[in-house]
């Protein structure tokens, strides 16, 4: 029972270990926008780690994007709502 035990312990930490080592190699979550001052660090980026975060790029944009246009609807409407009720 016990070096069952001592056997799943050690899996498990081997599994935590890989998982971390991992972590570090594919962990590439920070925005680099592409500008004057870091065309080096983007072109020392791999080609799919460069379309990871161009893609992750556009999507951020296209939801800012989404979220002003919503906000500018509200505006529209209250705007519209105040002059209707002016005349």
């Amino acid at each position: 029972m016990m070096i069952f035990l001592f056997i799943l312990i050690f899996l498990y930490l081997k599994n935590f270990i890989n998982l971390k080592k991992n972590k570090k190699v594919f962990n590439v979550k920070k925005l680099i926008y592409l500008d004057k001052k870091n065309l080096n660090n983007w072109m020392n980026l791999t080609k799919k780690e460069r379309y990871n975060l161009s893609k992750e790029e556009s999507i951020t944009y296209m939801n800012k994007r989404k979220f002003l246009l919503e906000e500018i609807r509200e505006e529209y409407k209250r705007i519209s709502k105040k002059d209707s009720e002016k005349t």
